[in-house]
């Protein structure tokens, strides 16, 4: 496995961090050989979504506090690819149709993530977000107002 990738799942919120690396290896174990995936971002700060946010080109609508991610109930993914077979994996595979990623999509939408790929506005094709239990959507506006949890991390999460 993606050793990046278990340390940044350690950054994902106490109630999801478990299934999500049990959810990881699943799915990383449904690629060939040569593909892996990689979780490229999970928890995001405040300030680190603000930086994003006002980067040119623009790559997200979300502000500091807007973001699923601000509430580690979020991640973007990449595949990963090792075409010398070495086992360094330093290509990333962008053609959101191909093979490998359905295969991540197709997972992920099955164990009940919301895929940014199938929003109305701003698609957003490496995101995937956790649902609440009933399984609708988390939202920014309802996650800040909840008290916060501090966990071993150091990280603040909302209490849900």
């Amino acid at each position: 496995m993606d050793k990046i990738t278990i340390e940044r799942i350690k950054t994902a919120h106490p109630i999801l961090r478990n299934k999500l690396e049990k959810h990881y290896i699943e799915c990383n174990n449904l690629l060939p050989k040569g593909v892996r995936l990689r979780f490229s971002h999970v928890y995001r700060s405040f300030e680190e979504q603000k930086a994003l946010f006002n980067k040119k080109p623009k790559v997200t609508n979300a502000r500091g506090g807007q973001s699923i991610h601000n509430y580690g109930l979020a991640f973007d993914y990449v595949v990963l690819l090792d075409k010398d077979n070495n086992g360094t994996f330093e290509s990333i595979e962008w053609n959101i149709s191909s093979e490998w990623h359905r295969i991540v999509i197709n997972y992920f939408k099955n164990k009940g993530y919301e895929w940014g790929g199938d929003w109305k506005s701003f698609k957003d094709y490496p995101h995937f977000q956790a649902k609440k239990v009933d399984g609708s959507s988390y939202t920014w506006r309802e996650l800040i107002k909840l008290p916060k949890i501090k966990d071993f991390n150091g990280l603040n999460y909302p209490k849900l």
